[in-house]
């Protein structure tokens, strides 16, 4: 309100809702369709909800997205998933809101997207900006992050080998979520994001104060819901496919779908007989 002169803050709530993330996952839609031709898929799942986590270390994959959207939190941890949704309920006789934890996955990509080169081409900072545009989303980490800092280099990091079947460079962990030195690595790409509880709440406690009268008071009640978390894993899919579409496009070019993926294909070949 402050910086563009506004009186109202309806006018910022409503720009800055996240209602317009609606037109993304459209855009998203048809940038999966296109990653979808050259082999990568993306999806999602949550894996924390307010203080329930999940404990299971199988993730989904593509042919498990059915499972993961019956879901009513988009959990592939049915234990975990109980958890979350009795916390739900307690937190709406609470009055409250919830946050959590969303991991995106993707799979089949190719090694090389992004560039070690330029800061403002790093597969991660694309990603990470693409991520915290999210309404609400606090945090970001690319692989386990936030859980290597406090590893010894000796542990915090993937090794590599050579696999004689499939003639190619492979690595035996993800610890770095399938990025090194702002690329792809053509391992399975991992992204997690958190989000903040909701501010508007069924019993409003927050303090605050009156613009106008600048007295105290607190923050008034608004219909919304527990938690937005499931859908922001959506929106989340979508902004990292939207990322991974670009620097699809930007690698492998071409006029149409068919040449972009002969692109595609030619490029993987060279990359494996390049060392």
């Amino acid at each position: 309100m402050q910086k563009y002169g506004f009186t109202d803050a309806r006018d910022v709530l409503e720009r800055a809702s996240a209602r317009e993330t609606a037109a993304r996952v459209a855009a998203g839609a048809i940038a999966k369709a296109l990653l979808r031709t050259i082999g990568v898929e993306v999806i999602s799942h949550v894996i924390q909800m307010g203080s329930a986590k999940s404990v299971n270390a199988t993730r989904p994959t593509p042919a498990d997205l059915s499972v993961v959207d019956d879901s009513p939190v988009r959990s592939f941890d049915p234990v975990a998933a109980a958890l979350m949704i009795a916390e739900i309920e307690q937190c709406a006789k609470d009055g409250d809101s919830l946050g959590g934890i969303v991991e995106v996955l993707a799979y089949g990509l190719p090694v090389g997207l992004g560039s070690h080169v330029h800061w403002d081409r790093k597969l991660d900072a694309l990603l990470a900006q693409a991520m915290m545009s999210i309404q609400a989303v606090k945090g970001v980490e690319i692989g386990d992050g936030f859980e290597v800092a406090g590893r010894r280099g000796s542990l915090a990091h993937d090794p590599i080998h050579w696999d004689e079947t499939t003639q190619s460079f492979v690595r035996t962990g993800s610890l770095s979520g399938g990025t090194e030195g702002g690329m792809t690595t053509g391992e399975l790409l991992v992204v997690r994001a958190a989000m903040k509880p909701l501010a508007t709440l069924n019993k409003p406690t927050l303090p605050t104060v009156d613009v106008i009268t600048k007295e105290p008071g607190v923050s008034f009640k608004e219909r919304t819901d527990v938690t937005a978390v499931p859908a922001m894993g959506v929106v989340g899919e979508t902004m990292v496919a939207l990322v991974l579409a670009a620097e699809a496009q930007r690698k492998f070019g071409g006029d149409s779908v068919a040449e972009f993926v002969r692109n595609a294909i030619s490029a993987k070949e060279s990359t494996q007989q390049a060392l």
